[in-house]
């Protein structure tokens, strides 16, 4: 509503301005740089934690998705505080890609549990080299889910604003919110987000069009033969050392940092019952927020998975484009319309919740279609042919097999909402505080040792939620 006040002169040329080009470049680049980088991670992580047998086999998962838990901001904190100056486009680069390494890490992996192995010997029979044949056999059968966990890296990526401005990597986030901050520049600010939505949609419409109709489900008699594990021998350590990378980087170093200013102590004295009120308001929101997420995204995964046309194309683009929006736009939009519409809405728990359903929309839209589409249809076809009803007959036979999946999306809504900061900031009812803001408070005032008793704490209730992603059950069903 704000965009449509500003003239179209005005609108042009702020639009055409060199900085908007500067900023689309390292906005792009950047995302690109994250995407590749987790991609290739992500997938090679999957694969050894899919085939190999290494020591502790059940804890891998679980140390994989680690990363998840660790807000990018405090990861770039522990980085900065290890090695001050190191700031730019690398910085932003590494820490962005070691905390977004197991959207892709979970979603491949879940994809390789489902694969049929039968398909690579096929290949192999027909005189492929091992990895041609893994090209042709296994590729087609987990590129959806690689394509589904790279889209939420580029919309994670696209949104973030913690890490880059810690870092001073100049990027639409980073300006829109130093353009709000100013009552001049907040027409300026408008401008960048309306260009941050139209990538965020570009980028939707590319994984789409990739995806394509790509999906491939076995048709034949019989069951496929699941992927074998198999002794990592002399691989044992190199392996062990790939499955480590993303988590010491983005937990090993910030915990040590921000152990090492608990030791320098601080002039401000923990008070237990704060932090333990932070804990319970910052899990009640988030499980909220989740929540209501799950209620959005359902009908438009559903719709996804088994739809095809321009209609759904817009209802799918229009829900993961607010993922790609800076939290502070979501959140002064949010101001605005209960300010206007229903004033008894304003500061209330409810719009900071329906907040980060908008802005988390994604993760559960793409654990839905991805769960649903590995369901053949053929299933619900038998189950009518019986004597079931449309919505009978799903009930009965895809959403047994899809609950797992859809889950584990809402999971990671709860995840990402513990750690969102600037909604929260604007949104949160007055007198209650989650941990991100009470960490923000702390560190805009330097007070880095009275911070680190929070961000430990967040650290390690954010760790539940990654925990239970990581479990087979969550994605498999009991095993």
């Amino acid at each position: 509503m704000r965009g449509s006040s500003i003239g179209a002169d005005t609108f042009a040329d702020r639009l055409w301005r060199a900085r908007t080009g500067e900023l689309l470049v390292s906005s792009v680049a950047l995302t690109l740089a994250v995407c590749l980088t987790c991609l290739v991670l992500g997938v090679a992580t999957a694969w050894v934690l899919s085939t190999v047998r290494l020591p502790g086999q059940a804890w891998w998962w679980v140390v994989s998705a680690l990363p998840l838990a660790a807000p990018s901001y405090v990861t770039a904190f522990g980085w900065l505080s290890t090695i001050p100056g190191w700031k730019g486009f690398l910085p932003a680069w590494f820490v962005l890609s070691v905390v977004c390494v197991p959207y892709v890490t979970l979603t491949v992996g879940a994809a390789l549990r489902r694969a049929d192995a039968d398909l690579i010997d096929v290949a192999r029979s027909l005189g492929r080299s091992p990895w041609a044949a893994w090209r042709a056999g296994m590729l087609p059968q987990i590129s959806p889910a690689a394509g589904a966990g790279t889209l939420l890296v580029a919309l994670y990526v696209l949104s973030d604003f913690g890490a880059v401005a810690l870092l001073r990597y100049p990027v639409f986030t980073f300006a829109i919110q130093r353009q709000y901050g100013s009552f001049i520049g907040r027409d300026n600010a408008v401008v960048l987000a309306l260009v941050l939505v139209l990538l965020a949609l570009a980028v939707v419409g590319l994984e789409r069009w990739i995806r394509g109709r790509g999906l491939r489900r076995r048709i034949g008699a019989g069951t496929g033969r699941p992927v074998e594990r198999r002794a990592a021998g002399r691989a044992t350590v190199p392996c062990m050392a790939l499955l480590l990378i993303a988590p010491v980087a983005a937990l090993g170093v910030p915990v040590v940092a921000l152990f090492r200013r608990l030791a320098q102590g601080t002039a401000r004295t923990l008070d237990p019952t704060e932090l333990l009120s932070a804990v319970g308001s910052t899990v009640a929101v988030a499980a909220g927020g989740a929540l209501l997420a799950l209620v959005l995204a359902v009908p438009i995964g559903v719709l996804a998975a088994r739809h095809r046309g321009p209609v759904v194309t817009v209802v799918e683009a229009g829900g993961f484009s607010g993922h790609a929006l800076p939290g502070i736009v979501v959140a002064l939009s949010l101001v605005y319309f209960s300010l206007r519409v229903v004033p008894s809405l304003y500061q209330g728990v409810l719009v900071l919740m329906f907040a980060y359903a908008v802005l988390f929309l994604p993760k559960a839209i793409g654990a839905t279609r991805t769960s649903v589409a590995q369901v053949s249809p053929a299933l619900t076809e038998v189950a009518q042919s019986l004597g079931r009803r449309p919505l009978a007959a799903h009930r009965a036979v895809t959403w047994p097999l899809a609950t797992p999946g859809v889950a584990a999306g809402a999971l990671l809504v709860m995840l990402t909402a513990m750690k969102e900061l600037p909604a929260t900031l604007l949104l949160r009812p007055t007198g209650m505080d989650t941990l991100a803001t009470e960490i923000w408070s702390r560190t805009s005032a330097a007070a880095y040792g009275a911070a680190a008793p929070y961000a430990l704490a967040l650290l390690v209730v954010a760790a539940v939620p990654a925990f239970l992603l990581s479990r087979p059950v969550t994605w498999d069903g009991p095993r």
